[in-house]
């Protein structure tokens, strides 16, 4: 699933950078002869606890990175959490906890799935970290300077489950298409001009074939688009937990936070260094050579993650590639539902290897799957 190979915190919260050097004893002595790899799952989204479908995932990255050292090539490894947003500060108050107690607790639940699993990862990021807030911070200046950000007013339907903006024909059943609650969102906010970019994806999607796999999501991205894109809204004043909007006061008087995608998506960036383009990291794995995502997240990284990199003239990753959803009797998997399969549990009792050997020798990788013990 990789396309070719990519070219040459101390954080808030307690964060720490984490780097496994597991499996790389086995790279080859002609690493340096072969181009880097960087190879990301989505940074996982700590409204509640890890479930197999994270583990899947991590597991494909795993495989494709051990591989890739096997083969020669300089490896970066990326996972980690996905911390801000509406959904995580609700989720703490719930839990009577501060958001950043919350995120601490549930971000170090995913932290322990490296070992247990035995992936090798070579850094775990978390969105709290301050150097993730500079990266974000730096990305939104870039929009700004681009002439891409206007403030305006959003009103419309919005999933807090999701993240997510839905229009009202993209409902089903008066729900989100991922069968989320949707509620009526009216608000001040900032929003970038994704409909100037439109054509450009377009065109970049079809010039390269490989950009998006498997090749039944590609045309659904490429049908999503057929009718145009709506520009986007891209911050928030109806909640505080998430990256601060840099700059001068808006005119609306309000305290604008990102849009919780914006920031977690800069996460990729974040990694390598950014904003500085010359640090060693960025300049030797970026762009990207695969990002491995859900089905359900393939819109925000096959359409807004490389219109925003447009935007700021940053090279595109080489490759998105969606995989299915693990079901629990034919429905989706979800710490909302209540439906999910525990990883933890579920490693004690058979071991890391046949759990991993399972996952992707059970199911076609792309396709969903149907979990049974």
């Amino acid at each position: 699933v990789v396309g070719g190979g990519g070219r040459a915190r101390g954080g808030g919260g307690g964060s720490r950078a984490l780097r496994v050097r597991s499996g790389r004893a086995f790279a080859s002595a002609s690493a340096v002869a072969k181009e880097p790899r960087f190879i990301t799952t989505p940074i996982y989204y700590v409204n509640g606890q890890p479930h197999i479908g994270h583990v899947y995932t991590s597991l494909a990255c795993d495989v494709v990175a051990r591989f890739s050292r096997l083969d020669g090539h300089k490896v970066l490894f990326l996972t980690g959490t996905d911390e801000h947003g509406q959904k995580v500060e609700q989720s703490a108050c719930k839990a009577g906890e501060s958001p950043q107690d919350f995120a601490d607790r549930v971000s170090d639940t995913f932290r322990a799935l490296l070992p247990l699993y035995d992936f090798s990862a070579d850094q775990f990021i978390r969105t709290t970290e301050a150097r993730h807030k500079e990266a974000a911070a730096a990305l939104w200046s870039a929009l700004v300077e681009s002439g891409d950000l206007y403030l305006g007013a959003y009103e419309g339907w919005y999933s807090v489950r999701d993240e997510c903006f839905y229009t009202e024909e993209e409902l089903v059943d008066g729900n989100a298409p991922t069968g989320a609650e949707v509620e009526w969102v009216a608000e001040s906010s900032y929003f970038f001009r994704l409909s100037r970019y439109r054509q450009r994806l377009e065109e970049h999607i079809l010039a390269n074939p490989d950009f998006i796999g498997p090749a039944s999501r590609r045309n659904e991205v490429l049908a999503f688009m057929r009718d145009g894109l709506r520009d986007l809204s891209v911050s928030r004043t109806t909640f505080t937990w998430g990256v601060p909007v840099p700059g001068p006061p808006p005119p609306d008087g309000l305290s604008h936070v990102m849009y919780v995608w914006l920031d977690a998506l800069t996460n990729y960036l974040t990694a390598l260094g950014y904003p500085d383009t010359e640090a060693a990291d960025f300049r030797s794995f970026w762009p990207a050579s695969l990002h491995v995502v859900g089905k359900d997240i393939l819109r925000f990284h096959a359409i807004y993650w490389p219109a925003f990199l447009m935007a700021a003239g940053l090279p595109l990753p080489k490759r998105v590639f969606a995989h299915g959803w693990w079901m629990n009797e034919g429905e989706k998997m979800s710490k909302s539902v209540g439906n999910v399969v525990d990883p933890v549990a579920l490693v004690q009792r058979y071991g890391p290897d046949p759990v991993r050997h399972f996952l992707l020798s059970d199911v076609t990788f792309g396709a969903d799957g149907d979990f049974s013990e």
